[in-house]
């Protein structure tokens, strides 16, 4: 199906044969990150003008799931895991374990290609910048952002998200 397409075409654009036809031709892997660590990884890098990530999250709420940036909205709303049947799912936070699964399983040498992952030092520092930032957060705002992200953390073996409590 690569000569149907461009790099350019979505998905939405296939008639159902086609998408079916090719989305069976490829192997579908999903990456699944926290929400609340998304936000926190968005903020950091700058992708809002906020001053503070409560003001921050503000926005986000706001903005809604349909004018919101990709690199917060609901991930359930950008990959459609029920419409589509992902080979894997990667989780942040395990991906040495789980990207050395998925290479040897694709048959590639799955020593040489991976980076060095520290995932411990990362779920880590997350956990404590999650404490951080969740402390900066209203009560409503709390309870709207578990609202707005409730699809992701049903969908998603995500119970230590700071979103699910």
């Amino acid at each position: 199906y690569h000569q149907l397409h461009t790099k350019e075409t979505r998905l939405s654009e296939f008639n159902q044969t086609e998408l079916k036809a090719m989305l069976e031709s490829y192997t579908k892997v999903l990456f699944v990150r926290d929400p609340f660590h998304r936000l926190i990884a968005t903020f950091l890098q700058g992708m809002g003008i906020s001053p503070s990530f409560s003001s921050f999250v503000q926005e986000v709420l706001d903005s809604g799931t349909h004018n919101g940036s990709m690199a917060w909205k609901p991930l359930v709303s950008l990959c459609r895991p029920c419409l589509i049947q992902y080979d894997y799912v990667v989780m942040f936070g395990f991906l040495r374990q789980e990207l050395g699964h998925l290479l040897h399983r694709a048959g590639l040498p799955a020593g040489s290609l991976l980076p060095e992952l520290t995932d411990s030092q990362v779920q880590w520092t997350y956990r404590w910048l999650s404490e951080q930032m969740f402390s900066e957060l209203s009560a409503q705002q709390k309870k709207r952002l578990s609202h707005f992200y409730r699809w992701d953390l049903a969908a998603f073996p995500l119970s230590s998200s700071f979103l699910s409590d």
